[in-house]
């Protein structure tokens, strides 16, 4: 299959996680760091939640969001002169951003990719794409592409969207099992 026939949705989660990966951590006051002493008792009293394994979100793709697909999300996003390096994928990218900033691709109607199964790497959301696009370990995967999709859908949705509550409902359901 030809490079050109590999023409995708492109994904929002693609400046998200660029931005997520190089946040800055906030960190505790000193103050509030319990030293080693405290760190063991407080680890034996199971009423303070200690030694309960922390839910973790698992990433899905929500049917009916197409978040993704909005190509062209405004400045606080990366170019794809940021995140790729080959120029024959920021051609590409830049070929499938129609002109309403939506990936050609992308059926309205629908809220589907007409060329899904042969979208390019990309658009595909798996953990290898992630460590090879912004270098996130394969074992921070589901926390950044949630991440990611969740900043997507407030900067295309709104804060207040039902794809937000469906994306957020998917991926904290999925933690539970």
């Amino acid at each position: 299959m030809s490079h050109a026939t590999m023409v995708a949705t492109a994904s929002p989660r693609v400046p998200a996680v660029r931005l997520a990966a190089n946040r800055p951590r906030r960190q505790r006051p000193p103050s509030k760091v319990p030293n080693k002493d405290q760190n063991r008792n407080l680890s034996k009293n199971p009423a303070l939640g200690f030694g309960i394994k922390k839910k973790n979100p698992v990433w899905q793709c929500v049917q009916n969001c197409g978040a993704c697909c909005k190509l062209d999300k405004g400045p606080a996003f990366p170019y794809p002169e940021e995140i790729f390096e080959d120029p024959s994928d920021i051609e590409l990218y830049k070929s499938l951003t129609g002109p309403d900033g939506w990936c050609i691709h992308y059926e309205k109607s629908t809220r589907k990719c007409s060329i899904y199964a042969d979208r390019p790497y990309f658009c595909r959301v798996e953990p290898g794409i992630f460590e090879e696009l912004y270098g996130i370990d394969k074992k921070k995967f589901h926390k950044e592409a949630c991440s990611s999709c969740v900043d997507t859908i407030k900067a295309v949705y709104g804060l207040q969207s039902k794809e937000l509550d469906n994306f957020k409902r998917a991926i904290w359901s999925m933690s539970s099992q």
